[in-house]
């Protein structure tokens, strides 16, 4: 028996249904400013870009590069146990990332927008028996239409901050409706699971974070020594994932850090690769030599700022920087996270704005692997204090690696608790 849906959820729907073509419209829109693969456009419309393989298959979701990567050993399990799986992304970023690391028995595609139609045609064709979706991605057509096809939906590595569950309060019945029809949601946090369960999730248990457990993103050896042959003897660090506002920041640190280290190398890795010509007219206006790495250009001595806007090589860079500014906390933006950096030998340092990534940064600021930085104005003096102090840099290294370690064990918890559902799927293939 199909559950009712509230009023403004059945609008929302109709809605969509009602405001395809100007979905389409967006998805045009995106495509001209370089946001969508202009090869797989219909992807976001349900349409397939590759054949279905046979037998049971399972479709994870992460909307971009943190989520999708953090899933990478839950779909290596999933493979493991005889499943096909399909994996979506929203981002070309991702989709770039995750291809380039999916196992055996896994392929990729671009997630359809919450649109009826394009929901249906996504699901006539790829049938999935279980469903997995990491943190905090509701959308609501998808959800009601894989209710009622008596599909399984799994919340992952399940996120609901304070923001989110005020916001969702507001409208009671809507969110309970989706929630209700969600088999089970695994969370971060005992916080996130007592918030799901006020808003009227049924099922909730708390397996951790995912991306304490995600393997650190790789590096090509030989680039890496290459680039460490070029750049020997430099004192070197790294901003990374950078948001605007922030590099601005970040030059001006590095003209205060000159005084002490003359031969001082920054790495800039932009958040979003595309705005590497952006940050270099801004070097230019600042009079200090920058490097596009996406024109292949490398550091020389005489290169002041290095901006890294090519995709997935963060690997790289923190393996090359003994020092890690994590971008996205001097702006109001939340941040982005630190686990790569710890995983990979970092010092690593942060401003205020962190409450994306709230409970690892305090996990790393108490246990002295991490360092908050007051105020914009504290980033010059703190990255050459650490840049002349080599044995500190290699304790708050070692310090973060032991506290993401420690804090590991979600993709077991995850799995065990997914385990019922796969073998009710393989009892159903001998029946």
């Amino acid at each position: 028996m199909k559950k009712r849906l509230p009023p403004l959820l059945k609008l929302y729907r109709r809605g969509l249904s009602v405001l395809e073509p100007m979905a389409f419209s967006l998805l045009l829109w995106r495509r001209k400013r370089g946001l969508e693969d202009r090869t797989r456009l219909a992807e976001r419309q349900g349409y397939p870009g590759k054949a279905r393989p046979a037998g049971h298959l399972a479709w994870v979701h992460g909307a971009s590069n943190g989520e999708a990567l953090s899933l990478l050993p839950i779909i290596e399990r999933l493979t493991q146990r005889g499943l096909h799986v399909l994996v979506t992304t929203g981002t070309k970023t991702s989709a770039v990332l995750v291809a380039r690391r999916l196992p055996p028995g896994a392929l990729h595609q671009f997630v359809p927008l919450d649109v009826p139609r394009y929901t249906r045609r996504f699901l006539d064709y790829w049938r999935p028996d279980i469903v997995l979706v990491a943190e905090s991605e509701l959308w609501p057509n998808t959800i009601v239409e894989l209710a009622d096809r008596n599909i399984p939906l799994i919340l992952v590595n399940g996120r609901m901050s304070e923001r989110s569950f005020k916001r969702w309060q507001k409208i009671p019945g809507f969110i309970s409706a989706l929630l209700e029809r969600i088999a089970l949601c695994m969370t971060q946090t005992l916080g996130d699971a007592e918030r799901m369960s006020m808003l009227g999730a049924p099922r909730v248990s708390v397996a951790g974070n995912l991306k304490f457990d995600a393997p650190p993103p790789p590096a090509d050896p030989h680039v890496f020594a290459q680039l460490t042959g070029l750049i020997s003897g430099r004192p070197v660090w790294v901003a990374a994932s950078t948001h605007p506002g922030e590099e601005e920041i970040i030059l001006q640190a590095h003209k205060a850090i000159l005084a002490r280290h003359p031969q001082l190398l920054t790495i800039i890795v932009p958040r979003h690769p595309r705005r590497g010509a952006d940050i270099q007219l801004l070097c230019q206006q600042a009079g200090l030599k920058a490097a596009l790495r996406s024109q292949g250009l490398h550091p020389d001595r005489a290169t002041d700022i290095y901006i890294a806007d090519t995709v997935g090589e963060l690997g790289l860079f923190y393996r090359l920087a003994p020092l890690a500014y994590i971008g996205g906390s001097l702006v109001p933006h939340g941040g982005q996270n630190p686990i790569e950096p710890a995983k990979l030998g970092s010092a690593i340092i942060h401003g205020p704005h962190v409450h994306n990534f709230k409970d690892i940064y305090t996990a790393l600021d108490e246990d002295g692997g991490a360092l908050k930085l007051a105020s914009a104005e504290n980033l010059a003096p703190v990255v050459a204090d650490l840049l002349s102090d080599t044995g500190l840099m290699r304790e708050m290294s070692r310090t973060a690696g032991d506290t993401v370690n420690k804090l590991g064990g979600a993709v077991d918890r995850t799995m065990m608790t997914i385990e019922p559902f796969i073998t009710q799927l393989k009892l159903e293939t001998r029946q």
